[in-house]
């Protein structure tokens, strides 16, 4: 199974624009993320989007790897970040040893169940040793399609740490939490940070 969902791909690259105009700053929970890391630290972004995170990091000196799996989206990221921004499918992620951390704010929620576990254990194979790993998920109970036809996996606390220990984390810490979003609806967030050994 393919962790690519063309109807949520569309839909961002339909909605380039509206992303890099929403003037959105760095998430808040970026900070913390980076507190944990060495200085200069190398990083990979997975799901870059606008590219504000990138922007944040590049901004206090790390070395930062931004990417996108929809290509409009990467482009308008590389323009705002004049570095260079690759397209890439979670699937393809095949480095190893490589990052000091990896940051995927929102993006890994749109992946399958069934692939997630693979997904994660690639994630886990390009960190560097005492490496850390950032996502957020839209918590839930089924995977399923919103109003807006974007394929998200909405999982339980329990059914995502479960996922998570199938690799070998020094720490896995899943924090529960009320936002919202591009469709401006009340949402339950599981921000989850894992620390390679």
């Amino acid at each position: 199974m393919t962790a690519r969902d063309d109807n949520t791909i569309d839909f961002y690259a339909r909605e380039v624009a509206a992303y890099t105009t929403r003037g959105e700053e760095a998430s808040p929970r970026l900070k913390a993320f980076l507190a944990i890391l060495p200085a200069g630290g190398r990083i990979l972004e997975l799901g870059c989007g606008a590219g504000q995170d990138s922007e944040a990091m590049l901004g206090l000196g790390f070395d930062v790897h931004p990417t996108d799996g929809t290509p409009e989206m990467a482009r308008a990221a590389q323009d705002r970040l004049g570095v260079a921004t690759s397209t890439l499918l979670f699937e393809d992620i095949n480095e190893q040893n490589a990052y000091d951390g990896i940051w995927a704010n929102a993006c890994l929620l749109h992946v399958p169940r069934a692939t997630l576990p693979s997904i994660i254990a690639r994630i886990h194979a390009a960190l560097k040793d005492k490496g850390v790993f950032y996502a957020s998920y839209k918590a839930g109970t089924a995977e399923g399609r919103d109003d807006l036809d974007r394929f998200y996996n909405y999982p339980s606390p329990e059914w995502l740490l479960e996922v998570y220990q199938r690799c070998s984390w020094t720490s896995v810490t899943i924090d529960e939490a009320e936002g919202g979003g591009y469709d401006n609806k009340p949402t339950d967030w599981l921000h989850v940070t894992a620390v390679k050994p």
